[in-house]
């Protein structure tokens, strides 16, 4: 059976601040739906799930002993990363794909997706910052194309931020300073009302930071590890240097 979002448990007798999140961990669809109208090669692309984010997410958690909430289902059936009155929840197309699935939702619909999917998957979060408290850290990993329509995209990795900027600026300066070609606020906007570290993060005083990783760094899980252990020495001199 089909779950709204998969759990990596703290490590026992460790207490990291750190909540790492992955909004579009998963290019899952419920049996019920079936395939949204949608060959079974879109599933493969970056329309249905952020590739190779998972790995990373679930391998920095494991190096850090922290907790990690995957999103369980594609976001062409609902995007666990956008408010439930935005728009884009449900989409009808995705980057030129019609989705003949989502073409006749109606709000009836849109409300069952998210008691099943996306409540359960904020819940989680919410759930795992009270437990951690106060001082919890979310940061939450994306992944995007090399290249967008027909234009290369220069960036290997983009830190995106709204209001908060206590992690992001030092970890922008350190990934630099590490040799990586940073994008500010880029390929994407980091300032989205409504989204998940905006709601989880920014409105609750919680330090925050989206990373977005360009996919030709993670095909296949030894790629998405191997850039995580690159990742990790990174954020951790970030996390010192981060100003209250």
């Amino acid at each position: 059976m089909l779950t709204p979002f998969t759990l990596i448990p703290f490590a026992p007798g460790r207490h990291s601040p750190l909540l790492f999140l992955c909004d579009h961990a998963s290019n899952a669809v419920p049996a019920a739906y079936g395939d949204l109208g949608l060959p079974a090669e879109l599933f493969q692309t970056h329309i249905a799930y952020d590739i190779g984010a998972a790995e990373v997410a679930t391998a920095l958690a494991t190096m850090y002993g922290a907790a990690a909430i995957l999103g369980g289902v594609s976001r062409l059936l609902i995007d666990l990363n956008r408010g439930p009155e935005d728009p884009t929840l449900v989409m009808k197309l995705s980057d030129g794909s019609i989705i003949p699935g989502n073409r006749g939702v109606d709000g009836k619909e849109i409300a069952r997706r998210l008691s099943q999917f996306h409540a359960p998957y904020h819940q989680a979060i919410r759930e795992q910052m009270a437990r951690i408290g106060k001082d919890a850290i979310l940061i939450s990993i994306h992944s995007f194309t090399p290249s967008w329509k027909t234009v290369a995209r220069p960036w290997e990795v983009g830190v995106l931020y709204g209001r908060d900027r206590r992690l992001a600026v030092p970890l922008m300066q350190r990934l630099a300073a590490a040799g990586f070609t940073v994008g500010d606020n880029e390929p994407y906007a980091g300032a989205l009302d409504g989204d998940t570290l905006d709601t989880h993060g920014t409105r609750t005083g919680h330090a925050n930071v989206l990373i977005e990783l360009r996919q030709d760094f993670l095909g296949g899980a030894d790629k998405a590890e191997e850039f995580a252990r690159r990742l990790k020495p990174v954020l951790d001199d970030a996390l010192a240097e981060m100003v209250s």
